[in-house]
């Protein structure tokens, strides 16, 4: 069942300001995007679903794990950084394993930052 709530999330540095816009995604599109990166295959199953903690190779069961108790304890997390590969793709940078570890938590929108050049391209996973 997906969450309808919206975790605690830092609030964008002002450094960051001038190049990010802050977006509230719908998750499963951008999943259903990033099945097709390079790097999916590190957090998803075949199926499109997020793998369990046991079977993430050790540092991303530790990030994992870190943000799961942010999650519990109300700690804000930094928003994750979207873009777009070569193939027209969503890619996940920074905060990959705070994008995916609040999917597999159920969260149905995730806030999210993306450069202010791709802010329309963005449009549709909103």
């Amino acid at each position: 069942m997906r969450q309808q709530n919206a975790p605690i999330m830092e609030d964008l540095p002002p450094e960051k300001a001038a190049r990010y816009a802050c977006l509230n995604v719908d998750a499963a599109k951008v999943i259903a995007s990033w099945k097709s990166s390079l790097f999916s295959f590190e957090w998803l199953m075949p199926d499109g679903t997020i793998k369990p903690a046991a079977a993430l190779k050790e540092e991303d069961r530790v990030r994992r794990a870190a943000v799961e108790v942010s999650l519990q304890s109300g700690t804000p997390l930094p928003r994750p950084i979207l873009g777009f590969g070569l193939n027209g793709n969503v890619e996940i940078g920074s905060g990959r394993h705070v994008f995916l570890t609040l999917y597999a938590a159920g969260y149905a929108q995730i806030p999210v930052l993306v450069g202010k050049a791709d802010q329309d391209d963005f449009q549709k996973f909103v």
